[in-house]
């Protein structure tokens, strides 16, 4: 018995996956003709799920642990087989082992600009990137939908669908939301959160599930993104005169050290002065890019700064009335529009309200 025992133990067959890959989903075990020897040990690792095929049927599934593979261990397989001759009948099964591990840091982005209307902005093209995780969530329907017979399935063959799917709610989501363009950068969070529940059921139809899901960058064009640090120069400078009378005396020690244009540094000096004053702002006005620029109250939030012309537009739409709330640069706080002097030209050709009905 001792040797028979011995002998036996070595024609048992050992069923085990060592993944040494990052990319790996999906693992057939491979054995000559498929034949599975009963009393076959089979091993799941923590991490694993091993699916056993029966002539193309799903037939039993294993969660991690170590099993003797016998009547007992394999209800469904063993009605189907019927194990007429024991332990010396070797029967004909496909084992799969899915990797049931995250999949982490999966990229998906925007192909081609979306193209969005904003409030501000009017028409705009944006492309969004970001990352993704998933991870194997139903074996069997993952295998039966995606897998097929491929006997090594790896996350590169999928990505591209998953990845058409986010673009593609993304659009949707974010045509719909009507967030500022210069406001989604604070919303980046929610977005991702957001998108991952809609789309969590269209990947569970395929057997996984997505368990995060980031939105690292909205952007712009470039010419867009050009005007945007403009309006920002401008806003940084803020009050013309202050910026201007700084500039005239941080220049005073370079030209002292040169006295042959000391002359000529104080007649710039006495030209800055005048345009520090009261008649030097409305020169410093007309000069190109240096207009007013007003900030308007909409609905509560705080959109602009826009110049004349862009509030002449608003005023003409119908956007910008003479009750809506204006500040710039020199104002002690918001007042309404149509109380501003300087912007009466805005609404030159536009009626005031009918006076009430008596």
């Amino acid at each position: 018995m001792g040797i028979w025992n011995k002998l036996r133990g070595e024609l048992i067959d050992i069923i085990q996956w060592i993944d040494d890959t990052n990319d790996t989903i999906v693992y057939r075990f491979e054995r000559y003709n498929h034949q599975i020897k009963y009393g076959a040990q089979l091993t799941v690792r923590e991490g694993q799920t091993a699916v056993f095929v029966n002539e193309g049927r799903i037939a039993d599934v294993f969660r991690p642990g170590m099993y003797t593979l016998e009547t007992a261990n394999l209800p469904i397989l063993s009605t189907l087989q019927g194990w007429k001759y024991g332990f010396n009948s070797p029967f004909m099964a496909e084992i799969y082992f899915c990797s049931m591990r995250q999949f982490t840091d999966l990229k998906w982005g925007t192909m081609n600009p979306i193209l969005l209307r904003d409030a501000e902005f009017g028409p705009v093209r944006l492309r969004a990137f970001g990352t993704y995780a998933i991870k194997v969530s139903n074996p069997p329907v993952l295998i039966r939908e995606i897998v097929g017979t491929d006997g090594h399935f790896t996350i590169d063959e999928i990505v591209s669908q998953l990845r058409n799917i986010i673009v593609s709610r993304f659009a949707e989501i974010m045509g719909k939301s009507r967030i500022p363009v210069l406001e989604m950068a604070a919303n980046y969070s929610e977005l991702g959160e957001f998108l991952t529940r809609r789309i969590a059921t269209e990947f569970l139809s395929y057997g996984l599930e997505l368990t995060k899901l980031l939105v690292e960058n909205i952007s712009l064009p470039p010419a867009v993104e050009e005007a945007l640090d403009k309006r920002t120069s401008m806003g940084v400078v803020g009050n013309l005169s202050a910026y201007t009378q700084f500039n005239i005396a941080d220049s005073i020690p370079v030209a002292a050290d040169n006295p042959g244009g000391l002359a000529a540094a104080g007649a710039g000096i006495g030209l800055g002065m005048a345009m520090a004053g009261p008649i030097g702002q409305e020169q410093a006005r007309s000069l190109p890019g240096a207009a007013a620029a007003y900030f308007v109250a909409v609905e509560g939030r705080q959109t602009g700064p826009f110049d004349i012309t862009t509030l002449s537009n608003q005023a003409a739409s119908g956007r910008l009335t003479r009750q809506s709330l204006v500040w710039t640069q020199g104002m002690p706080q918001w007042m309404r529009a149509g109380d501003v002097p300087e912007l009466a030209e805005v609404f030159a050709s536009i009626p005031p309200p009918l006076p009430p009905e008596e």
